[in-house]
């Protein structure tokens, strides 16, 4: 239940403020149309994640498990400082699907927005930490729909109204958390330290 529960967490609170949160304002405000909004991002994040995903699987198994630990404990910092930088939506991502409909428009440009963002970084970094691949990328994708459901359904409401500087601080404290237990294990695991 944990490989479902932290990531879901972790990419709920990363995901307040990130670019992709913006783009989902921008699309609801152009189109109007939230269902097919909703399912673009859910289609897209779930084929980013999965490959995101993947890639943290096949990682966590040509390393050592206490190489492992310590690069999760480092990513995880990066990931944490990275977290309180506040995202700008590129002028890129908003001309994304200008010709296409809501559904297809969203698919497109949630899947780039999302390429080498800190929330598919935090995937593959979850993904090496916990062997239920499945799990983490329901947990993921969960974690971009608490985020970015209400943005669309309730518009330009919700985005205005959230305290963005709090809640990207929340989420870097629990990179912080993340990358601390990681480097804890690395030691615990190396022998310096007795458990």
């Amino acid at each position: 239940m944990e490989a479902l529960a932290v990531p879901t967490f972790i990419v709920a609170l990363a995901e307040i403020g990130d670019k992709t949160q913006l783009l989902a304002l921008l699309l609801a405000a152009r189109y109007r149309r939230p269902w097919p909004i909703i399912w673009g991002i859910v289609v897209a994040t779930l084929a980013n994640h999965a490959a995101a995903g993947l890639l943290g699987n096949i990682v966590s198994d040509l390393l050592s498990p206490v190489m492992l630990r310590w690069i999760l404990a480092l990513s995880f910092a990066l990931v944490a400082v990275w977290t309180l930088i506040p995202d700008r939506l590129d002028d890129d991502d908003a001309r994304l699907g200008r010709a296409y409909g809501p559904f297809l428009a969203t698919l497109i440009a949630f899947f780039i927005a999302e390429m080498g963002d800190k929330t598919q970084v935090a995937t593959v970094m979850l993904a090496a930490q916990y062997p239920q691949l499945v799990l983490v990328v329901i947990g993921t994708t969960l974690g971009m729909l608490i985020a970015n459901v209400p943005v669309v359904l309730a518009s330009h409401f919700a985005a205005d109204r959230l305290p963005l500087t709090l809640i990207r601080r929340i989420a870097a404290a629990a990179f912080a958390v993340l990358a601390i237990y990681a480097a804890y294990e690395a030691v615990s695991m190396s022998g310096i330290v007795s458990s």
